[in-house]
């Protein structure tokens, strides 16, 4: 009797950027044009089996799923998921080690479990003894969380399906192996297979999950691009460990707004949310000072009260530097051409560094009058009035552009006491109520220099 050998695994190499799969090692990546990002994966290839073809149905008649969705009771996590966890979704959270990744899982758990709601954490990074002491720390135990130290994706999607809990955490998915991929955890093809098969789980018994994902040198979620493509929402975990705040900043979202932030800020307890951050940025804002400005800025839905400052200083060098925290810094270097070409101020031969305060990084158009204002400001050694925000758009030819979302910015102006708001003509033009703030519209920097300056 003839028995047939089932066909042996053949090797392929894997792009770790954006899976693409080659017969042969290249030295640079066909589909995304990095360099030396092919390794080699034993690919398996399965006998196809019966499939069940699902049968169409009216979309109207397709299950309702907004108004089921899982509150935090974080008020901050809330606003980024677009008002709670979609049962059946899967969240990608990403960030730079010991950012707060972990501690961010932890008090997400407790915070459902306090609504009698079960909850699962599986971690295939750190035993259940360190678990235990950081939730102790933190005040995140609950009768309702529980434990599992699991690599193995068979095990965790056996264990969720047996227990139905209301949400499962995952930490991290390049820990994660399954028993039949015959590759490394953290590999291209582990991390697409588990993140696979744990988002099919999810789809089917309809019970949400949060994957924790280590981040590259770039600041890139590791492995495939196309995890990110696969999951529902993605989050990446912001901030300088220098600095107390962490912004929890939205890249993509299926069920709402992809440009919400939350703010949170680390502390002995853990992270604590920060409902009012304009406040606290500005708690420490020298007043009249040369080279500081206020900023009303936008992030999403939200306004934010942030200061710009700019320190310029005569150059020793052959070429003057450009130095940007928390701002592009091509965008800075336009905006000294074209205060040097517009308004004739000697940027040419100065050395220009430019800060976001707080650690914030701000990166809508509304940010180029806040850096005119402040290079200005320190150049010419005059401060602006502390009372004065600014924002708005500004153009090559040193026209004043308008800008979005002006109301929610001249509301948390007022809110703070501000008194006075320099904003582009164009969008003063279109403000139908009476602010309790005096708005100063302006079309071009001649306009600006004059108003700021006297």
């Amino acid at each position: 009797m003839n028995v047939k050998s089932k066909k042996p695994p053949r090797p392929v190499f894997v792009c770790r950027e954006c899976g693409h799969q080659s017969g042969k090692w290249l030295g640079r990546c066909p589909d995304c044009g990095e360099w030396e990002s092919l390794v080699e994966e034993i690919l398996h290839v399965q006998t196809p089996g019966g499939t069940t073809v699902s049968q169409p149905q009216p979309l109207y008649l397709a299950p309702e799923g907004d108004e089921d969705r899982i509150s935090t009771r974080m008020e901050e996590l809330d606003r980024v998921l677009g008002g709670g966890i979609v049962p059946g979704s899967v969240v990608l959270i990403g960030g730079e080690p010991g950012i707060g990744k972990s501690t961010l899982l932890l008090h997400l758990l407790a915070s459902i479990a306090e609504d009698g709601r079960k909850v699962l954490y599986v971690s295939g990074e750190e035993s259940a003894r360190q678990i235990k002491m950081r939730a102790r720390r933190l005040g995140a135990i609950h009768p309702d969380e529980f434990l599992a130290t699991e690599s193995v994706v068979e095990h965790i999607i056996a264990m969720t399906c047996a227990m139905r809990p209301s949400l499962l955490a995952v930490d991290s998915i390049q820990t994660l192996t399954c028993t039949d991929v015959a590759s490394s955890p953290g590999s291209v093809t582990q991390v697409r297979e588990s993140a696979y098969r744990l988002l099919g789980m999810a789809k089917k018994e309809n019970i949400p999950v949060v994957l924790v994902g280590h981040v590259t040198k770039d600041g890139a979620i590791a492995g495939p691009k196309v995890l990110e493509h696969m999951v529902d929402t993605v989050l990446y975990f912001e901030g300088d460990r220098s600095h107390a705040f962490r912004i929890l900043r939205t890249v993509k979202n299926r069920f709402g707004s992809t440009n919400e932030i939350g703010v949170f800020e680390m502390k002995e307890e853990g992270l604590v949310q920060v409902s009012n951050p304009s406040e606290i940025l500005l708690a420490e804002r020298p007043i009249n000072e040369p080279g500081s400005v206020v900023l009303p800025s936008v992030e999403g839905t939200r306004p934010i009260l942030v200061e710009v400052q700019a320190l310029v200083s005569p150059t020793n060098l052959g070429t003057a530097r450009r130095t940007a925290i928390g701002a592009d810094q091509q965008r800075l270097s336009l905006l000294c051409a074209v205060l040097e070409k517009k308004a004739g101020l000697d940027m040419y031969g100065h050395d220009i560094f430019l800060n976001i305060a707080g650690g914030m990084r701000i990166d809508e158009p509304a940010l180029d009058l806040g850096v005119i204002c402040a290079l200005a400001s320190s150049l010419l050694e005059k401060p602006i009035p502390s009372t004065t925000v600014v924002c708005g758009e500004v153009g090559l030819a040193g026209e004043v552009r308008a800008i979005g979302h002006v109301d929610v910015r001249i509301r948390e102006a007022q809110r703070l006491g501000f008194n006075r708001f320099v904003l582009p003509r164009s969008n003063k033009e279109r403000i139908t109520w009476k602010p309790a703030i005096e708005l100063i519209g302006v079309s071009s920097l001649q306009e600006l220099m004059d108003v700021v300056f006297g």
